[in-house]
Formats: structure tokens, C-alpha cells, sequence
């Protein structure tokens, strides 16, 4: 279980930082809100827009991001106002606050991000199937081929990688950017006819 913007801030700190923007995924925010994002607006001039799945919800956020980029604004908007308000969910924070506490995680591709992560809380340790079994710490392996860590900062794009639709596909994975069926690996591969057709 990860917190994003722990890695927003790792990914606009970085020396070779090429993002401009952010669409923040809506179902997070459901739950934590949007106000840890205003201080990295601040903080790095970006722009940041709350946005759901849905492809009407997708193009909205991408259309408020680059409208704010043209502008020359850095706004935190909240383009998915039928799902998220500024506070969140105060209930579901409280129980994550009781059950979970923040600790440094691994983030496949990029690496340690201090205070990016949760790990349940020595008040529920005998649920910690961590300890239980005594699995220690585990360090996975991550595949050379495999570009998801740029892809994941901004620094290429999903077709770039010379894995792309070749080792690396849903049905065979290779980084976190084509695990997950909201990455941006996952989604250039469902849509790569399209972007074929368009000559992009």
C-alpha cells in the first residue's frame, strides 16, 4: 500500500524532472481528499487535476491540465466533484490512521521513497503476516529490459520501451506501468490500434 504524493515528490525533485502536470487518480483522493496536493502545487508550480476512469473523466483532466499549462497557472482543480471533496473520506482516513502507520517503501522502478508507504500497526502485529511468518524483507528482482521506472517519471513514453508489446504485455508483465490495468503500459497497449491508426 502506497501514499502518492511521497512519490509526486520524489518524481518533481528529481534532477532530470520532466512532468508539467498531474492528473491525480479520483479513487485515492475519495478517500484522502485533495488537500495534500495544494502544497505541491505551491512548491513546484504544477498543476494538478483530480480526475475519475472514465474516458469523458480522463480527456476533462488532460483538457484542464493543458488549459492550466497554457495559461501558465499552477491550480489544484478537482475535475471529479461527484466522487471527491477536499476532505476525503474522514472515516476511512480514521481507520487507516488506526490500523495502518506511514513507513519508507520500495517503488518498483524508481526505488526507496522515505515515508511513501503503509505498514499495519504493532497494535494489530499478530494480523502482520510479515511477522507471522517470519518473511524478513524481500527484495524483488527487477527485469534490466523493463523502462517502467522512466515511464512512471515521465521521462518515456510507454512505446519507447523496448519491451512494449513485446516481453512486456498485460498477460506478461515486466513492470508495475503494465501490471496495473490503470497504467500507462496497460493503457497504451489497449489503445496502441488506435494510436497506430492515428499515425502517432
Amino acid at each position: 500500500h502506497v501514499l502518492v504524493p511521497p512519490a509526486m515528490t520524489a518524481i518533481l525533485s528529481s534532477p532530470t524532472k520532466r512532468v508539467q502536470g498531474f492528473l491525480a487518480a479520483g479513487h485515492v483522493c475519495t478517500v484522502m481528499g485533495t488537500s495534500e496536493y495544494g502544497p505541491l502545487v505551491e512548491q513546484y508550480g504544477v498543476p494538478i487535476v483530480v480526475t475519475g476512469f472514465e474516458p469523458l473523466d480522463l480527456l476533462e483532466g488532460v483538457r484542464q491540465v493543458v488549459e492550466l499549462l497554457e495559461d501558465g497557472k499552477a491550480e489544484l482543480r478537482n475535475a471529479y466533484p461527484r466522487a471527491v471533496s477536499a476532505e476525503g473520506n474522514t472515516v476511512a482516513q480514521q481507520a487507516l490512521a488506526d490500523v495502518f502507520t506511514v513507513t519508507d517503501r520500495q517503488w518498483r522502478g524508481i526505488g526507496m521513497i522515505p515515508r511513501s508507504g503503509w505498514t499495519l500497526s504493532p497494535r494489530y502485529a499478530a494480523f502482520d503476516a510479515e511477522l507471522k511468518f517470519g518473511v524478513g524483507h524481500l527484495q524483488v528482482e527487477e527485469s534490466a529490459e523493463c523502462h517502467s521506472g522512466e515511464v512512471l517519471q515521465g521521462l518515456l513514453k510507454p512505446n519507447q520501451c523496448p519491451a512494449f508489446g513485446k516481453s512486456c504485455t498485460p498477460r506478461t508483465p515486466l513492470g508495475a506501468t503494465m501490471v496495473s490495468s490503470e497504467g500507462a503500459c496497460a493503457a497504451y497497449y489497449q489503445f496502441r490500434r488506435l494510436e497506430t491508426a492515428a499515425g502517432v
